[in-house]
Formats: structure tokens, sequence, C-alpha cells
């Protein structure tokens, strides 16, 4: 298989590195390929590209996929408390689509993906889902020609807002993200505005068997305002969740949460910086909500120095619960985020939390960076507990006052020797701290990773 695999890397490079490919969107539906319209050429990655049904050319169909194998291996997975796992594993996950546009108003887009587990003990359907339809959605579009265009958006689709620490197409994790969704878009200019209404599509370890979910409602608007003067970029959003089940430290029952934040973000010369903060309010089981975060993410780039090393700061402020007990809840959601939060090994998840994450990454050639970045966790509250990314409990509040998580040191080498082919390699070590010796075995971990990909 791994020659295989070898040989289909080595085929495409030669056959497409020629080709003028444009930058792949972390939403292949957002890719757009008519700029093939005029080419007379006959070249197959051109063909599948764009492949007109019409004389006018109006018509047409595109195609596109990706196939990403990684292997891990962990030692002391769970800080210690889970099966040990001598050999690791390998993921691999294929992504098949085809684009039809019928014409400039109307449009269908349809998405399988396979996710497959080599050896993982216990995989989870992240891990392992065989066949699903990950997305099938149509698209009506009213003034397409036009500065200011609508899109009415129904069925199955991706999502992704922001900075994707609320809303993400969860990429890191072997299967994807999607949502049952109806969602209308407008763009103009300088702004862009989303309303959505949709149900989250619960991954299964089965076969095409990812149903329409009842037990999670998500809805929300989410406005960007460009251009701004002095602030540059400016986002406005809402969001609302209704679970049937959800579970927390201070107990389990049904969720009516709303998000309402705020985002700034751009680039000032060779600064650039993101802030962002939100609070949550409404009712869980019997008690209020009442949670919130603030983050700011900021980097230095010293473009003309060798290596061009790139100097970045992340801090994080998210709010625990801060009595078990009581009428409230003060435990933050973070909805549906990306799922390598905090790197790829994805230990800590962004509930009750204090964050202090400053990094370093070096340009060692065009094509080759490498990436170094060191986190400091510690529980916001002592009354509550750690959390994954999914915002399932890892560990209890533990009756502990002991608040320092540990420490996280990550190194990763970065290798992209053509727009469709990405390589990286990275080792982390998360030094336990008291918290995680009280509450489980809390021995350190050691997570490596290797991954590649061809994206066409």
């Amino acid at each position: 298989m791994k020659k295989i695999l070898f040989i289909v890397l080595i085929i495409s490079y030669d056959r497409v590195c020629s080709q003028e490919i444009p930058a792949f969107k972390p939403l292949r539906y957002d890719e757009d390929y008519t700029f093939l319209k005029s080419d007379s050429g006959t070249h197959w990655y051109n063909k599948i590209k764009f492949s007109p049904l019409s004389n006018s050319r109006q018509a047409y169909i595109g195609f596109g996929g990706e196939t990403r194998f990684q292997y891990f291996y962990t030692k002391n997975e769970g800080w210690g408390g889970v099966a040990k796992d001598d050999d690791g594993y390998i993921l691999s996950r294929y992504l098949l689509h085809a684009d039809f546009h019928a014409s400039k108003y109307f449009r269908t887009f349809i998405q399988l993906q396979s996710s497959v587990s080599g050896s993982r003990i216990d995989a989870s359907p992240v891990d392992e889902n065989p066949l699903e339809l990950q997305q099938a959605f149509i698209d009506i579009n009213s003034n397409p020609l036009n500065k200011s265009k609508i899109t009415l958006r129904i069925g199955r689709q991706e999502l992704l807002y922001g900075s994707q620490r609320l809303v993400s197409v969860r990429d890191g994790p072997n299967s994807r993200q999607s949502f049952d969704a109806v969602k209308s878009m407008l763009n103009s200019d300088n702004y862009k505005v989303d309303l959505f209404y949709s149900h989250y599509v619960r991954s299964h370890n089965g076969i095409f068997d990812d149903g329409f979910n009842k037990n999670t409602k998500f809805w929300g608007a989410y406005i960007v305002r460009n251009k701004v003067p002095v602030l540059k970029n400016i986002d406005l959003y809402y969001f609302g969740l209704w679970k049937r089940n959800a579970i927390f430290n201070d107990g389990a029952g049904k969720e009516l949460r709303h998000s309402v934040g705020s985002r700034m973000w751009g680039k000032i010369k060779n600064w650039q910086y993101d802030a962002e903060a939100l609070y949550q309010f409404g009712e869980f089981a019997i008690k209020n909500i009442s949670a919130w975060t603030a983050s700011l993410n900021a980097s230095y780039k010293f473009n003309n120095s060798k290596l061009k090393p790139e100097l970045g700061l992340k801090a994080e402020l998210i709010s625990g619960d801060r009595q078990t007990g009581d009428d409230k809840l003060q435990t933050f959601n973070s909805l549906f985020p990306r799922g390598a939060y905090f790197g790829l090994a994805a230990l800590i998840g962004p509930a009750n939390l204090i964050d202090i994450h400053p990094s370093l990454s070096l340009a060692l050639s065009q094509k080759l960076n490498i990436d170094i970045d060191y986190d400091i966790f510690w529980r916001y509250s002592r009354n509550d507990g750690v959390y994954a990314v999914n915002t399932s409990l890892i560990y209890s509040d533990a009756n502990s006052s002991k608040n320092h998580i540990g420490r996280q040191l990550a190194g990763s080498f970065i290798y992209r020797p053509a727009n469709f082919l990405y390589f990286r390699t990275e080792i982390t070590w998360f030094d336990a701290g008291d918290y995680l010796k009280i509450a489980g075995a809390g021995r350190d971990i050691i997570f490596t990773a290797v991954t590649g990909q061809l994206k066409l």
C-alpha cells in the first residue's frame, strides 16, 4: 500500500507540477475554476476541474478530492489513563466531490468522505467512518452579475466562521464535520452576512448511517465588515445551540445556549492580530448559563531577516463553573471548534482554561518550515474540571485546589513541494501538572505524528 501511494504521488507531481494551480480553500466549495472557461487545452487536470456541458460553457461540472495518511504514536495516552498501544496506528481519509453548475443561478455540490482507522484501539466514529455523504446541497443565486449577490443554500454542508474557534470543518481529526442546514448568504462589496439554521450531523462508524440528527440544533447569524478604518476587519455574530443531552462537571441535562461575540482582525505591515471576545447565556437543566471567553493572537514577522522568523503570542481566558450544585453554570461551550485546537495532539479543549502560548516559525526554504510552540495551561476555576476539544469532560474538579494542568512543548516540520502536496512531521511533549497528578494517573505524554496529503 505504501509503494502504491508513493507511485501515485510521484506520477501526480510529475504531471501537475507544471500547472498553475490556485491555492485550495478550507471549504472546497469556495474554489472557483471558471478562469478555465476560455482554456482550449487538453490537459487532464484542467478537464477534471472544468468540463463544459453546453456550447455557451455556462453549464459545467468539476471534480476534486483529497487523500490523507497519518501515523500516530502516543506514549501515556490520556496521561496514562487509557489502554497502552505500543505500535501506534494509522488514520486515512479520502474525500471526493463533484461541483455542477447549470448556470449562474443554480448549482449542486456533492462530496463523499471515507475515514479509516488501522489498528486504532477503541476507535471512535471520528476516527473510523467508512463511507458517508459529507456534503450534498444546492445553491440558488440571485443577481449573480451584480456587486450584491444573495445565495440560498439548502442541504448537508460544512460551516466555517472566523478563526474557527467556534465553528470549523474539524480538519485535524480523521472525519470532518458537517450540518444539515438552510443558509442564506449576502455578499456586497465590504460586507458579508450569513443566516443559517441547522442540525449537527453526528458521526457513526457504519456506511451511509450519519442520518438526520434531532438531538443537536445549531443556528445563527454572522456578519463580516472589511476595510474598516484603523481596525481593518470586524466580525459580529450570534450563535444558538440546543442539545438534548449535555454533560458538564456540574451535571447533565438539556442545554439551550446563546453566544454573542465580536472579532477584530487584520494585518499592519509585519504585524498580524486577531482579538475575540464573546458572552454566552441561556439554560442548562434547571441552571442559568453565564459564560464567556476572551482571546488575543498576535504575531510579528521579520521579512527582511534570514529564515524570516515569525514570533507569535496567544493568550486565552475561558470561563469555568464557579460552584457546583448552585443554580448557575459558568462553563464555556466552544460549540463546534477545530479538532486540533492546541496542536494536532488535541489533548486539552477550550473550557475552564487559562492559556499562554508563545510560538516561533522559521522558513528554512520556500517549501520547508519549522514551527515551535509552547503552551502553559491552568484551570480557570478550581471547582470545574478539564474538558476535551468537543467539550466532553475528561476529569472532574477532583476536589482539588491545584489549578496547574501542565505545559506542552511542540515542534513540527512542514514541507510543501507543491500546492497539492503537504507533508508534516511533529512531536509534542506534555508535562503533566499538579492537577492531573491528583485527578488521574498524571503521567507525561509524548505524541508523535507523520502526515502526508494529496489534493486535486
